[in-house]
């Protein structure tokens, strides 16, 4: 049985995934589930109906956390070996710190920002049809943006990546996050200069190339999305 994510183009968690598993050298089909109607089937997968999962000879592994880790620690092949060894990367402190990163952008971030955006300007409306979006829900997520965009600027601007001195999970956590809100045309990449010119490197690597190509019927990027001089 092959390889196969559960997954939907805009989930930051589940395009975070992809990368990882493009990095090691993982080849897996994509077989795509709604966030606004998971159906039973899935349920019984995941009782807790979150994406990404990764289903392995039929054993699901649910959830970013469980799967990044098992990339981590499942033996390479050959030709991953060299990307498994960047997912955490350095000294146990310096891993630590990639964890942390890692999970400011898949919890904070996401929380504060991604689900909230992605509630008014895409699952609602595929859910219920064109609905007026919730503009002070909006707002607050444009601001935690601009929060967020400074956290970015300030560690790129420290650091060489974002969780320390080799790229690691933490730049594919938060570069995940961004590419969506890039999808949404929520990021004013013209105020971040830093977080701009460090997402540019991580959107050159050829691990990004699946999930800059996705597109929504209905729901259009800007015409830079996907350049990589923008």
């Amino acid at each position: 049985m092959p390889t196969t994510l559960l997954h939907f183009p805009l989930c930051p968690a589940s395009r975070a995934i992809r990368v990882a598993l493009f990095e090691c050298g993982i080849e897996a089909d994509l077989s795509e589930i709604k966030p606004w109607a998971v159906a039973r089937d899935f349920l019984n997968i995941n009782p807790a109906g979150t994406l990404p999962v990764l289903m392995l000879d039929a054993r699901a592994i649910c959830g970013v956390y469980p799967v990044v880790e098992y990339l981590a620690e499942t033996p390479p092949r050959e030709s991953g070996a060299a990307a498994r060894a960047q997912i955490w990367p350095g000294l146990p402190t310096e891993r630590a710190e990639a964890r942390r990163v890692a999970d400011w952008f898949l919890t904070k971030f996401d929380a504060e920002v991604s689900q909230s955006l992605l509630d008014e300007k895409l699952y609602k409306p595929m859910a219920r049809g064109r609905l007026a979006p919730d503009l002070s829900a909006i707002r607050a997520c444009r601001s935690n943006l601009r929060y967020h965009l400074s956290y970015v600027s300030f560690l790129s601007d420290q650091r060489k990546w974002l969780g320390g001195d080799h790229v690691s999970f933490a730049d594919i956590a938060a570069a995940a996050q961004l590419s969506v809100m890039d999808y949404l045309s929520e990021i004013p990449w013209t105020e971040f200069p830093e977080a701009k010119a460090w997402y540019q490197r991580l959107k050159s690597r050829p691990s990004f190339r699946s999930i800059l190509a996705d597109r929504i019927p209905g729901f259009s990027p800007p015409e830079t999305y996907a350049d990589l001089d923008f």
